[in-house]
């Protein structure tokens, strides 16, 4: 009894067909159902349904083979084709995954029902996909060409879609038709004509590149030899590009001279005059894929090598990276809206993202790298890789991103041979792409959702990497340098490093040939990256100190997974790190001591000074973490180096084009390294105190002085302090002091401890009765001193005394009581503003070193940092007690207070402030490029050169005349203060 018409629909549903399966698969269609038992006719007939139910299409699959037979039946080949459906694993699985793909090839074959046959196994033996194009000939030549490209496309998706070809095989398959088909239509074209010149056709784009997809533009430029040869080349060319367009697709020559305005043809010589005057950065990116393909190959070889110097010197053009970035932003730009999240070829990441970035980094070091000389994306991807210009890691996802865009791109273009290059937005069609990328539904998840997440992962990674290598800053770096230079000989190696001015270039070689000695992929990655770094070390006033410290921190470093990559692919390290190593000594030393340090160059945020919140309960926590004291001390001073390296990096490239953002101005660091001052000393403090807990209830408190409490210090800077203590009631004076004095020693102590790190020193002299008073007294001590005996450079001294570490309470007290000091309601008596003077005097006569230039010394010269704070705490002295505004312990701050209250010209305010800046900037220059302190600036030499490079300045003669200048006012202003 027959089943009725539901069940047998359901049936057939669950092999994935629809309604009208049953009627084709039955006895009056193909009969390889039985429509009253329901099930295949036999087992052969069930291999076959099945086969048909895993195309990528089912029900166009089966259409299309019944469409077959019965035009084959028409001719009595039904039988033969049924039979070997049946029996040949081979043809049946070719001919299904073609006709459950393809509606295209499916109609090709219903009309030219015969060539069902090429798909049979050839001597045990599949098919040929090559591309290979069968001899053309007959009454009409174009037709039988047309014909002809059918089945070896017929061929080529065959093995494509049965895996008998990976992708790289089936574009060089397609190429390959391509080459044949554009051959062919010469040779008609040339017929028809009648003459055959010297005409060479050139394929660029896909064709080129030898990665043609299945429906494609085939873009070429054609070239003749000679004027003579015009005509006929011209006549040739055209007719070659209609029998293209009747064949197969359009031949696209809007990549010649002049695009579709200029002449279809041209000459060698006119190509050559064309491209070495008027071409732009876009036109040399498309040769890059350029390959002979047609008519006279010599010819066409011939216009390749004449324009390749040009191809491979385009990059040095100053404008030549952002022409590429600008003509990607301009493909996106013109993706419709509605389109750009399915395109898979010019949206964001797509496979235009893949190209560009690898046509870019061909460009720019393909000019000293040959084997980057390549033209199809994949090859030069790999040689990217090899070269050292492209990670591994992201050289794979890349690749894999590449297969996959480009095997989606493959699927839908053969469905139905239209060139497409957009994902279906309607789940029939998602649901047909999913499936003809063999997507099969998984727990939890169907099919489509399985290709989506593939998608979304793949489109994410190739757009990353875009944006990581299209805007590499490296990438403009190397392509400023010329070519010759990227690749010499050693002799010529030396001459060039003589030329950047290094001193020793015999041994500016050595290290080069140390670093770049070999093939492995170490070596590889500095020869790019050295071209560059050379130039910023001829920046600086001792290249060679620049290069030695950089072959330092490889040797420390080279063998690091992290080392090289970070330089070649993170944004701006490799040539902040050479301009680091060649200004500072002193961040050369500290990176040598701590070479991971490096990654802070990778990120403008990295080298922002660290708020001293954050720093005072990181230092703190590292100290916490080790029981022993010494080794509590080694943590912090960890932590101190790599702050003080931040701080020393953001300095030095706080002019140029490698400047982080925000820019750290001489006020910033001064107060960076005031936090850090701080924070070493809190974290100290608690680490003494653990060593010599204080009694119960007795508070202990450090009272930043001098430079430290006017957050000024710079980078060679002791730490000022006043130690203070308020002992609880009921404890003795003589045990509390005890107590409090063993901490404080234990605090100087552990800081002072012999390490490689730059110190920090811990000077109390400013205490009551200095060195000769006891290190540390009680709140009220200090109260009965200052009340009793001080004198009015003691009053001074403490203008800049503010808490730094230790019990915030006790902190605020001492400030209170310092204030009725430093702030006296009456100002300055007569003879405390003439021993003020008198002090000054004796400080200028007595504290300049021995054979000072007091013109040039940063401190205690004329104008110099001792000038201008002694102007400043002089008008605080006088008025802060009268105007608040002056209760300040910055010195710059307090000079703009003073103009801002009348009390100061804005004249001598500016010329103040001015002296302050450039003074403090040049001491802080002279330690960061010497590597110890120093505050005398010379008058010539190196080492002016290098403060002044340090600095941003050229030309050290007008900056040491604008630095006396400068000085010479701020010296006036002050003797106008002085004078009252």
């Amino acid at each position: 009894m027959a089943r009725p018409a539901s069940e047998r629909t359901n049936r057939l549903a669950r092999f994935g067909f629809g309604d009208r399966a049953a009627e084709v698969l039955g006895p009056d269609g193909l009969g390889l159902w039985d429509p009253t038992t329901q099930e295949p006719v036999g087992e052969q007939a069930a291999g076959l349904i099945a086969a048909l139910s895993r195309a990528g299409d089912p029900d166009l699959a089966l259409r299309q083979l019944h469409r077959l037979v019965e035009a084959l039946d028409r001719n009595g080949g039904r039988r033969e084709l049924v039979d070997a459906l049946l029996v040949d694993n081979g043809v049946r699985r070719r001919l299904v995954a073609v006709l459950g793909a393809s509606s295209a090839l499916g109609d090709h074959l219903v009309a030219n029902p015969d060539q069902w046959t090429a798909l049979r196994d050839q001597n045990g033996r599949a098919p040929e996909a090559t591309g290979h194009l069968e001899p053309v000939d007959g009454p009409n030549p174009v037709a039988a060409l047309r014909l002809a490209y059918r089945l070896a496309l017929l061929k080529i998706a065959a093995a494509d879609l049965t895996g008998g070809r990976g992708l790289e095989q089936t574009m060089a398959a397609l190429s390959a038709l391509a080459d044949g088909t554009l051959r062919a239509a010469y040779a008609i074209a040339a017929a028809e004509v009648g003459s055959e010149p010297r005409l060479g056709v050139v394929a660029l784009g896909k064709c080129g590149g030898n990665e043609l997809n299945y429906v494609s533009d085939v873009d070429v430029i054609f070239v003749a030899a000679s004027d003579d040869d015009l005509p006929a080349a011209t006549r040739i060319a055209t007719r070659l590009i209609e029998v293209c367009g009747l064949v197969a697709w359009p031949v696209d020559a809007a990549l010649r001279p002049e695009g579709s305005r200029g002449p279809l043809v041209r000459t060698l010589a006119s190509h050559q005059a064309y491209y070495q005057r008027w071409a732009r950065t876009w036109e040399f990116q498309a040769l890059l894929k350029a390959r002979p393909a047609a008519g006279d190959v010599a010819l066409a070889q011939e216009w390749i090598d004449a324009l390749a110097p040009l191809v491979w010197h385009a990059a040095e053009r100053p404008e030549a990276v952002d022409d590429v970035r600008a003509m990607r932003r301009k493909i996106v730009d013109n993706v419709p809206a509605r389109e750009m999240e399915r395109e898979i070829k010019r949206g964001p990441g797509g496979l235009r993202d893949i190209e560009f970035a690898v046509q870019l980094l061909q460009l720019v070091h393909g000019r000293a790298d040959e084997t980057l000389r390549v033209t199809g994306t994949m090859p030069a991807l790999r040689a990217l890789v090899s070269g050292g210009y492209v990670g591994r890691a992201d050289g794979e996802t890349l690749l894999r991103g590449y297969r996959f865009l480009r095997t989606v791109e493959h699927r839908l273009q053969l469905q139905a041979l239209r060139r497409t290059h957009t994902v279906p937005a309607d789940p029939a069609g998602l649901r047909w792409l999913a499936a003809a990328l063999g997507y099969t539904a998984e727990p939890g998840r169907d099919a489509v959702e399985s290709f989506k997440a593939d998608w979304v992962a793949h489109a994410s990674e190739v757009r990353r990497l875009h944006v990581k290598l299209l805007y590499r800053p490296l990438l403009e770096a190397v392509a400023r340098v010329p070519a010759e230079s990227l690749r010499l000989t050693p002799e010529a190696a030396r001459r060039q490093l003589e030329v950047l001015g290094f001193a020793d270039p015999t041994g500016a070689l050595r290290h080069l040939e140390a670093l770049t000695g070999g093939v492995s992929r170490t070596a590889a990655i500095q020869r790019t990256l050295l071209p560059v770094l050379l130039q910023e070390f001829a920046d600086a006033a001792e290249p060679d100190r620049g290069l030695l410290s950089y072959r330092q921190v490889s040797d420390t470093l080279g063998s690091t997974p992290w080392y090289l990559r970070l330089l070649r692919d993170e944004g701006p390290v490799a040539r902040r790190l050479a301009r680091v190593l060649g200004l500072s000594r002193y961040a050369a030393d500290l990176l040598a001591r701590d070479p991971e340090a490096l990654r802070l160059l990778a990120d403008d945020a990295e080298l922002a000074p660290r708020p001293g919140d954050v720093l005072r309960d990181g230092f703190g926590a590292a100290a916490d973490r080790h029981e022993d004291p010494v080794g509590a001390i080694r943590a912090v001073r960890g932590l101190r180096r790599r702050e003080l390296f931040r701080i020393a990096c953001a300095d030095a490239l706080s002019h140029g084009s490698l400047a982080p953002s925000p820019v750290l101005d001489v006020r910033g660091v001064g107060t960076a390294l005031s936090d850090v001052a701080e924070a070493t000393l809190g974290a100290a403090l608690r680490t003494a105190a653990r060593v010599y807990p204080l009694p119960s209830g007795l508070t202990f408190a450090v009272i930043g002085m001098g430079r430290l409490g006017g957050y000024e210090l710079n980078f060679a800077s002791d730490a000022d302090v006043l130690f203070v203590y308020d002992p609880p009631p009921g404890v003795p004076d003589d045990a509390a002091s005890a107590a409090a004095h063993a901490v404080a020693e234990e605090l100087r102590r552990l800081l002072g401890m012999p390490a490689p790190d730059p110190p920090l020193g811990v000077d109390a002299d400013l205490r009551p009765e200095g060195r000769q008073g006891p290190l540390v007294r009680s709140l009220a001590a200090y109260a009965q001193y200052y009340s009793r005996w001080s004198k009015v450079w003691e009053a001074q001294a403490l203008l800049r005394a503010r808490p730094v570490a230790g019990d915030v309470g006790l902190g605020e007290r001492f400030v209170a009581m310092a204030d009725r000091v430093r702030y006296p309601a009456a100002g300055l008596t007569r003879e405390q503003h003439v021993e003020i003077r008198r002090i000054k005097a004796r400080v200028e006569n007595e504290r300049l070193p021995r054979g000072a230039d007091p013109a040039t010394h940063v401190k205690l010269g004329r104008g110099g940092l001792a000038d201008v704070e002694w102007a400043a705490q002089v008008l605080q002295l006088r008025h802060a007690g009268a105007h608040p505004a002056l209760r300040t312990t910055r010195t710059v701050d307090a000079i703009a207070a003073a103009e801002e209250a009348g009390l100061l010209p804005d004249t001598d305010a500016a010329a103040l402030a001015a002296g302050w800046q450039q003074a403090a900037r040049v001491r802080d220059a002279l330690t960061l490029t010497r590597g110890k302190p120093g505050d005398q600036l010379p008058r010539h030499g190196v080492e002016l050169a290098a403060v002044v490079r340090m600095l941003g300045r050229d030309d050290p003669g007008e900056f040491l005349d604008d630095y006396l200048r400068t000085a010479r006012r701020a010296r006036a202003a002050l003797e106008h203060v002085l004078e009252g």
